[in-house]
């Protein structure tokens, strides 16, 4: 990624390009006894992406990846499983609760196969790993099943899954590990009644109570999947609000949303401990944020997701040198260097949000500054973040908190989804838009939508504040009617002058 959005690669020649067909050509054989021009450890959104980037450009490449499937937690125990089971659920909800508001009247009881449930959602995160490899060898990159240790500077051990070995040789080595559950030293995970986000997602029944520790993301996303499907729900928050990181506004309105569906929430407050029964449930102690208010909860299940740690252990990092923060990140230039000029890190092990798209841009960038050093660029202020609930929330850019810690002066534009038509012909009218501009150059400065969609319409605010449009920009600009996308038109007319339909 580059400022100007436009690539800074010079084009290739004839010569080069013939050179670099016959390098895709060649390492097809490629072996221990080639070195590689890029190794990358990990297979997830940032490695996969980095990898085949590197072989599209002429570099020989290997990836490894010790999971045995490539997409890292995303694809196969994070984004898409989650994302399959919030769909099914929200359907399943639909039927039950909704239908009949469209003039849909369904005879006999709607009831849910859990079994068939998790069925499709393997299914299709299987086709999408699957489909990774098949991208690896349209693009001739090399394939290496097991798990990476950097034993020096530009060599790679790969320790495979029948205890063998093999050593890569690398002129660049890229660390695309990833993150890991993170919990709390007191509460033990077992995967069966205190479970992470993994076995969130593949309960055997649906629990009863389901009491949520975290009020982030993961834990509001995975809430809402076993709320719609008959669980009761306790989101369990240390701090005074949900969705940190979202605007302030907006989150308050989430939660009453979420609330209006079901979810309880107990804010302020923190689990002092969650112990599995004999019989089965969980026996959790809750008490103030401060301190005092004992209070006793009864489970069938606990999610913990008090959110994740880099994946570091076990790669060698300490050993050839490598630094890393207190916390287990790594620590990079701007250009995705270590302290080893050799060795990049991207995704999770490295500052910034643990969000998919993030470690996708990192590997891209990280590979094309590997061929023209000091060119790459990633405008962190354009990336978006969603919560896939339903409805759901987006935002991307500054929120008003942050404007104002910095004192920056600022117009605010707002637009209900209730006075959107096509909100109000789905009859999906919670929420709204929120434009936040400079007060003297009107540039945008950040959005917040929650609302149906919102995961979609946050792509129109992130293209225009990574090409510092202004909120008139937006506005001057035609959307079709009738569509969700005419809120955004309309916030961002509230922001610079006054909306036409609200």
């Amino acid at each position: 990624m580059f400022a100007s959005g436009k690539s800074l690669l010079k084009p290739f020649t004839s010569t080069s390009r013939s050179f670099l067909y016959q390098g895709s050509s060649f390492r097809r054989f490629a072996s221990e006894a080639v070195e590689q021009d890029v190794v990358v450890i990990g297979g997830g959104p940032g490695g996969y992406v980095a990898a085949i980037k590197a072989a599209q450009m002429g570099l020989k490449t290997t990836c490894v990846e010790s999971r045995g499937k490539l997409g890292g937690t995303c694809l196969n125990v994070g984004c898409i499983p989650s994302k399959a089971l919030l769909n099914t659920s929200h359907k399943f909800e639909e039927a039950t609760k909704h239908f009949k508001e469209h003039g849909i009247i369904i005879d006999g009881k709607v009831s849910i196969d859990l079994e068939g449930m998790m069925n499709a959602k393997a299914k299709r995160v299987d086709g999408l790993t699957g489909g990774i490899e098949v991208l690896f060898k349209k693009n001739k990159v090399t394939y290496a099943k097991g798990k990476g240790t950097i034993v020096g500077p530009n060599e790679v051990k790969v320790t495979k899954a029948d205890g063998t070995t093999e050593n890569i040789k690398a002129k660049n080595i890229i660390i695309a590990t990833g993150s890991d559950v993170a919990s709390p030293p007191s509460i033990k995970v077992d995967e069966k009644n205190i479970v992470s986000s993994t076995g969130a997602l593949s309960l055997k029944t649906i629990p009863k109570k389901f009491v949520v520790i975290g009020g982030g993301v993961i834990g509001l996303e995975m809430g809402s999947v076993w709320s719609r499907l008959g669980s009761e729900v306790t989101v369990i928050e240390f701090t005074g609000r949900i969705a940190a990181g979202a605007d302030a506004e907006v989150a308050k309105e989430f939660q009453k949303i979420l609330e209006k569906q079901g979810l309880k929430f107990k804010l302020n407050t923190k689990v002092t401990s969650a112990i599995p029964r004999p019989g089965g449930g969980v026996d959790v102690t809750i008490e103030d944020a401060k301190g005092g208010n004992v209070q006793k909860l009864d489970a069938e299940v606990v999610l913990v997701s008090v959110g994740r740690k880099p994946y570091t252990d076990g790669l060698g990092l300490k050993e050839v040198g490598v630094k890393m923060t207190e916390r287990g990140i790594v620590e990079i230039d701007d250009h995705f260097k270590t302290n080893i000029p050799s060795i990049r890190a991207i995704g999770d092990v490295v500052r910034g949000p643990m969000l998919a798209h993030k470690a996708e841009e990192e590997g891209i960038a990280a590979v094309e500054d590997i061929l023209h050093p000091g060119s790459s660029h990633i405008n962190y202020n354009a990336i978006p973040s969603v919560i896939y609930t339903h409805p759901e929330v987006a935002w991307v850019g500054f929120s008003e908190d942050e404007l104002k810690a910095s004192n920056t002066a600022y117009k605010v534009g707002k637009f209900p989804m209730i006075a959107n038509s096509r909100a109000r012909t789905n009859a999906e009218t919670q929420g709204f838009v929120k434009f936040l501009s400079d007060a003297k150059t009107d540039k945008i400065l950040g959005v917040h939508i929650i609302g149906a969609n919102a995961g979609d319409l946050i792509q129109e605010p992130t293209l225009a504040i990574e090409y510092g449009a202004s909120s008139e920009d937006i506005a001057r600009t035609s959307h079709a009617h009738p569509t969700l996308s005419e809120a955004l038109k309309e916030a961002a007319m509230a922001a610079y002058d006054k909306p036409i339909h609200f």
